[in-house]
């Protein structure tokens, strides 16, 4: 699209005014991605009004992925692109097939369509309790052959994966209750509050995953699940009593924590 540089300016200003920080690289972003001036007009008019950008977008970048994402569906964080790398390095490592590969919590589908992108033709299923998300995960998996079920965490999928999931992750909300009217108004207005909402103190989706998974883990699979470094602690007792070996594993600079589970081999 022609980008006529008053135009332009204009849009800036208005994101700017609007509260938006990185003010000319979002106008850039609409600009690119819309298909005509009017589009682009009204693209900048629903990010003044807080929406946020991904939604305007209609998409966001995940690990160098253009990962589609609609409105009231969770968007990916960049600091869960830590995750995908934790989850895909000892794989690559030990250079053979993880087994199958599920994404709990799975939203947008982009941690599956990462973990598919970086490991090459894998089995991958993945779920998530939101409707919504769950179209949109269809969307961004169909091209890796993933296959995506709506229910609540383990609940949809096929009994015949218990017992041999090399690899799961999952995206498990851990804001605590408490917490959430704190949260930006872009995620706390625009994304549905089940892909928010940790419980009580933030732990309670966690715990739930971390006691299912010794029931569909392979002898030596992981699990991998975000957290945040005060519940890391809690989060590593959970993992312990499902009977799973914890290992935490962070990141500053993205300010990520992961906490990695394994099952003992048999």
């Amino acid at each position: 699209m022609f980008i006529s540089p008053s135009h332009s300016a204009s849009r800036v200003g208005r994101l700017r005014a609007a509260g938006c920080v990185f003010a000319e690289d979002e106008a850039r972003l609409i600009e690119s991605t819309a298909r005509t001036p009017g589009e682009a007009e009204a693209m900048v008019e629903r990010r003044a009004a807080g929406l946020p950008l991904e939604h305007v977008l209609g998409w966001a970048e995940f690990r160098g992925l253009r990962v589609a994402v609609e409105p009231g569906v969770f968007v990916p964080r960049r600091r869960t692109e830590f995750l995908v790398a934790q989850a895909v390095e000892p794989v690559r490592a030990a250079a053979r097939p993880p087994g199958a590969v599920v994404d709990l919590c799975c939203g947008s589908g982009a941690v599956g369509a990462a973990l598919a992108a970086a490991l090459g033709p894998v089995e991958l299923h993945a779920a998530d309790i939101e409707p919504a998300a769950v179209r949109c995960a269809r969307r961004n998996l169909a091209g890796v052959g993933g296959r995506v079920y709506e229910g609540d965490l383990y609940a949809p999928l096929p009994d015949g994966l218990r017992g041999r999931v090399g690899l799961l992750t999952a995206n498990v909300p851990y804001v605590p209750t408490g917490e959430v009217a704190l949260m930006p108004a872009e995620a706390r207005l625009h994304e549905p509050r089940v892909a928010l909402d940790g419980g009580t103190d933030g732990l309670e989706v966690a715990r739930r995953v971390t006691a299912g998974a010794p029931d569909w883990l392979a002898p030596g699979g992981r699990l991998l699940f975000e957290t945040s470094a005060r519940q890391a602690a809690g989060a590593v007792a959970a993992v312990e009593d499902a009977g799973l070996i914890a290992r935490v594993a962070t990141s500053e600079e993205m300010h990520a924590t992961v906490v990695i589970a394994t099952r003992p081999p048999a």
